[in-house]
């Protein structure tokens, strides 16, 4: 089972970005937009595990510090593009916290770098420079969520355990 955990969106932020993936589109920009019902902002990528109520019992373990999330600057990872989420040390610590807590738990998840951030196109390119304001939007993050990533239909799905 392929396992992550995450920030699900409130259905206003889902709508703010999906302005913004139509801004993209009428710029000419070409890839594999991410699906609305799939946006999501990834705390901890943990891939393949059998065993979704450890990784659960650990998320339940922690204390989540409610936090206000704000939406950022746009980027890329090579050929992902993304918007960022603006500078928020309630999130950095939960998330190291959170890390931590897997690893020792023998729970393998990403150890890089945590860069928050939403991706909105994979396979992303774009013949000329992008002129895209950054969108207003905030949410209050209450809670963190395991998905689980699911191929149904030929389609790639997140849902909630």
């Amino acid at each position: 089972m392929r396992l992550f955990v995450a920030v699900s969106l409130s259905e206003e932020m889902r709508r703010t970005l999906i302005g913004l993936m139509h801004q993209l589109k009428r710029q000419g920009v070409e890839g594999n937009y991410v699906p609305a019902q799939n946006l999501h902002l990834t705390l901890a990528f943990i891939g393949e595990y059998p065993d979704p109520e450890k990784v659960k019992a650990v998320i339940d373990s922690l204390s989540f510090p409610a936090f206000r999330l704000s939406l950022g600057d746009t980027g890329n990872f090579g050929d992902v593009f993304w918007i960022g989420v603006k500078g928020n040390q309630k999130l950095k610590s939960y998330v190291k916290e959170l890390r931590d807590a897997l690893a020792a738990a023998g729970i393998p998840c990403d150890k890089g770098k945590f860069i928050p951030h939403i991706t909105l196109v994979r396979k992303f390119s774009s013949r000329s420079a992008l002129k895209l304001p950054v969108p207003k939007g905030e949410m209050t993050v209450k809670k963190a969520s395991l998905m689980k990533s699911e191929f149904k239909n030929g389609k790639t799905m997140y849902v909630e355990l």
